[in-house]
C-alpha cells in the first residue's frame, strides 16, 4: 500500500454516511403494511414521576412505564416518552449454557430460513434463543451486503419478536438517512415505532402502585427474567434511532423536544441495564444467553459515553445538570470489550470504534487518529466478511467498495466522497469535480454543499478545461443558496458556511468577486491538512499553489475582500509550513493572520481558527502550556463565527488529550 492509502485510510471528511441515487433498490418502503407491521393495541399509560423531577439517582430503576392490561390511546409520544422505575432484582435466575456468533455461511442460512418460515405459523411465539440464532443469521447477511435478504428473513416475525423488530425497523430507519427523503423518513419512524410496540410486550409490566412504591423504597426487589432484561436493551435501541428520525422528520421544538426525552429515556434505560449487569456479575448467577445481554450494554454505554465525551465544554455542563455524563476512556473500554466479544453486537461495537477512530476523529476531533487499533478490530470480520462494504470504507479500497455490491447506492456515495477527496489532495481537479458531479446528481444527503464543492473544485481548473466541462461556475454558485436544507430547526454549519461565500457571487453584486482557492478552504473546513502532512510531496505541492494565489493577489488591485483573501492564503499557507516541519515560517503566518483580525469584514472564522492551528504548532515544539493557553483563548474570545461548533468540537478534543498527557 503506497503512502497516500496511509494517508488516507483513516477516512476522510464524511462525517454523515451518503445516499443512494434517484433509483431505489432493495425491498420497497413505501408501505410497510406489505412488511407485515401493523400497529398493536397498546397498554395504557399510567401516571409517573418523571425522573428528572426525583433527581435520578443511581440506584433508582427509570424505565417506560406502562399499566396493567388496559388500551393505550394511539398517541405513541405518551406511550414512548413515559418513564417509570422498575426495581433491579437482586439475583436473576437463568439457565446455564452460553451462545457463540459462528462462521456463516450465507447461502446455506437463507435456504434454512426459507424452511423455517414455511414450517412456522403467525402465531407461533418466537422463543429467545431461536430470535438471537435467527438475528444473528440476518446480521451477517447484512454485512455481507445480502440487504433485501436480512430483510425479508427479518419480516415474517417483526410483530413477533423483539430481535426481529429492532434488526427489521433498523435497516429500515438505515435506508432513511442515507436516502434522506421524507417518505423514507417518515416509513422509518412507522417501523421504529411498530418496534417499540413488539419491545414493549416483553418488558416487564407493573401497576402504578409498584412503580411508586419502587420510587420511595429500595427494598422488595422484584426480579427481571432473561427475556425482559433483553427487551430493555432493545427499546432502549428502538427509542435511540426514533429520537435521531425525530430530528430530522421536521423542524419545529416540539419534535427537537420529543427527541431530547427520547434520547433521555434510552440513556436511563441503558444505566439501569448495567447495573442489572453489574449485579449478575457479582452473584455469579447462571445465565443462557449472558454474553448477548452484555454486548448490548457494552454498546449502548460506551456509544453514549463517547458521543457525551466530544461535546464542547458548555454543552456538557447544561447536560450533566440534567443527569447526563461521558467519560471518554470508559466509553472506549466498553466498545472495545463489546467488539472482542462473541456477541451479536460484537461488529456494531466495532464498527462504532472504527467510526470514532476514523471519521470523528478527524472531522470533531484533532485529526490525529488511532488506525492501528482500528486495522486490528477490522481484521477479524473483513476475513469473515471480506466485501462488507460498511468496514472497507476504512480501508481506502473505495473502489472495491463500490463494486462489492449493487443494492445500497448509498454506500456508492459514501465512497465517491472520500475519492473526491483524495484527488483534492492530490490536484487532480477533474477527477475531483467528476466525483462532486455524480454526487450532485445522485446523494440528497446535502446538495448545498455538493454543489458548492463542485463549483469551488472547477475554480481550480483553467478557464479551457471549465469550458469543456460545459458548466457555468457562476451559476453553480448562485445555486447554493436555494439547496440549503435545516434538521432539528438548524441549518447545517457546512451548508451556512458555504452560502455565505457563494454571496460574493450574487446577482445583486455589479460583479461575481472570485473566491481564492475555494477548493483548499474546503479542504482546510473538512480538516485535510493533518491527513496531507503524511505525503511530504503532498503539502511541498499544495504549497507551490497557495504561494502562486499569494502572489496573484498582491498583484490585484484592492477589493472590500482583500484582507480576508490575504488571510485566508496566510492561514492556508501557515498550514502546509506546519506540515512541513518549518515551525517559524508558519508562525509567522498565522501571526499575521491574528494581528489582521480587526480588518477582516466577512471571514471572522480565521482568526479562532489560526489560533487553534497555532495551538498545535507550538504543542508540536513540546510547549503544552502554551499551546492550552491559546486554545483556551479561541474558546473563550470569540463566538458568533462560521463553524463555531466545530472549532468547539476540536478544541475539547484537544484539550481532553493536552491536559491528560500533562497530568500523566
Amino acid at each position: 500500500m503506497d503512502a497516500l492509502s496511509v494517508c488516507r485510510r483513516p477516512g476522510q471528511g464524511a462525517c454523515w454516511p451518503r445516499p443512494r441515487p434517484g433509483g431505489r433498490t432493495g425491498p420497497p418502503l413505501s408501505s410497510l403494511a406489505d412488511a407485515g407491521l401493523r400497529p398493536e393495541p397498546r397498554n395504557r399509560v399510567g401516571s409517573e414521576l418523571p425522573v428528572w423531577l426525583l433527581g435520578g439517582g443511581s440506584l433508582r430503576r427509570n424505565m417506560a412505564l406502562v399499566g396493567n392490561g388496559t388500551e393505550l390511546e394511539a398517541d405513541e409520544d405518551i406511550f414512548e416518552d413515559a418513564l417509570e422505575t422498575l426495581s433491579m432484582a437482586s439475583r436473576i435466575d437463568m439457565a446455564t449454557s452460553s451462545q457463540h456468533c459462528s462462521s456463516f455461511d450465507t447461502k446455506q442460512a437463507s435456504g434454512q430460513h426459507r424452511t423455517s418460515a414455511v414450517k412456522r405459523s403467525p402465531s407461533t411465539k418466537v422463543d429467545l434463543r431461536s430470535c438471537l440464532e435467527e438475528c444473528t443469521v440476518a446480521l451477517n447477511l447484512f454485512l455481507s451486503n445480502r440487504f433485501t435478504d436480512a430483510l425479508e428473513l427479518l419480516r415474517p416475525w417483526a410483530k413477533d419478536s423483539m430481535y426481529h423488530a429492532l434488526g427489521y425497523s433498523t435497516i429500515v430507519v438505515m435506508q432513511a438517512v442515507m436516502t434522506f427523503e421524507q417518505q423514507d423518513i417518515q416509513n422509518g419512524i412507522s417501523a421504529m415505532k411498530d418496534a417499540l410496540q413488539t419491545c414493549q410486550k416483553y418488558r416487564k409490566k407493573c401497576t402504578v402502585v409498584e412503580s411508586f412504591s419502587s420510587l420511595l423504597s429500595r427494598g422488595s426487589l422484584d426480579q427481571l427474567t432473561e427475556e425482559e432484561m433483553h427487551a430493555e436493551i432493545c427499546y432502549a435501541e428502538c427509542l435511540l434511532q426514533k429520537a435521531a428520525l425525530t430530528f430530522v422528520q421536521d423542524e419545529n421544538m416540539i419534535n427537537f423536544i420529543k427527541g431530547g426525552l427520547k434520547i433521555r429515556t434510552s440513556y436511563q434505560i441503558y444505566k439501569e441495564c448495567l447495573s442489572i449487569l453489574h449485579v449478575i456479575q457479582k452473584n455469579k448467577g447462571g445465565q443462557q444467553f449472558l454474553n448477548e445481554f452484555e454486548g448490548g450494554v457494552k454498546l449502548g454505554i460506551g456509544a453514549f459515553n463517547l458521543m457525551l465525551s466530544l461535546l464542547p465544554a458548555r454543552i456538557i455542563r447544561l447536560l450533566e445538570f440534567i443527569g447526563f455524563s461521558g467519560n471518554r476512556e470508559l466509553g472506549i473500554q466498553q466498545l472495545r470489550e463489546g467488539a472482542l466479544g462473541k456477541s451479536m453486537r460484537s461488529p456494531l461495537c466495532c464498527l462504532t470504534i472504527l467510526a470514532f477512530h476514523t471519521y470523528i476523529s478527524l472531522i470533531l476531533g484533532t485529526g490525529e487518529v488511532n488506525v492501528v487499533e482500528a486495522e486490528s478490530l477490522l481484521e477479524p470480520y473483513l476475513q469473515q466478511f471480506p466485501n462488507v462494504c460498511l468496514e472497507i470504507v476504512a480501508q481506502e479500497i473505495f473502489r472495491k467498495c463500490i463494486s462489492v455490491q449493487e443494492e445500497w447506492k448509498q454506500f456508492h456515495h459514501l465512497c465517491y466522497w472520500e475519492l473526491m477527496w483524495i484527488f483534492v489532495f492530490q490536484q487532480n481537479w477533474m477527477e475531483a469535480y467528476y466525483c462532486s458531479d455524480l454526487l450532485c446528481k445522485e446523494s440528497k444527503w446535502s446538495k448545498a454543499t455538493y454543489v458548492f464543492l463542485k463549483a469551488a473544485i472547477l475554480s481550480m481548473l483553467p478557464e479551457d478545461d471549465v469550458e469543456a466541462t460545459k458548466e457555468d461556475v457562476v451559476t453553480l454558485f448562485r445555486q447554493v443558496d436555494g439547496l440549503k436544507q435545516r434538521i432539528a430547526g438548524k441549518s447545517i454549519p457546512t451548508e451556512k458556511f458555504a452560502v455565505r461565500k457563494s454571496r460574493r457571487y450574487s446577482p445583486s453584486l455589479p460583479a461575481p468577486v472570485k473566491l481564492v482557492l475555494p477548493a483548499l478552504e474546503m479542504m482546510y473546513v473538512w480538516n485535510g491538512f493533518p491527513l496531507v502532512s503524511k505525503r511530504k510531496d503532498l503539502s511541498e505541492n499544495l504549497l507551490v499553489t497557495v504561494e502562486k494565489a499569494e502572489a496573484a493577489l498582491q498583484s490585484e488591485d484592492s477589493s472590500d475582500y482583500s484582507i480576508d483573501d490575504e488571510c485566508l492564503v496566510k492561514l492556508l499557507k501557515g498550514c502546509c509550513l506546519k506540515n512541513l516541519q518549518r515551525p517559524l515560517q508558519a508562525e509567522l503566518c498565522f501571526n499575521h493572520v491574528i494581528q489582521s483580525e480587526k480588518l477582516l469584514k466577512y471571514d471572522h472564522y480565521l482568526v479562532p481558527f489560526t489560533l487553534f492551528e497555532l495551538a498545535f504548532l507550538y504543542k508540536n515544539q513540546g510547549e503544552i502550556d502554551k499551546a492550552i493557553k491559546v486554545l483556551e483563548t479561541a474558546r473563550n474570545n470569540y463566538k458568533d463565527y462560521s463553524l463555531e461548533s466545530r472549532l468547539h468540537f476540536r478544541i475539547q478534543a484537544a484539550l481532553h488529550l493536552w491536559r491528560k498527557s500533562s497530568s500523566d
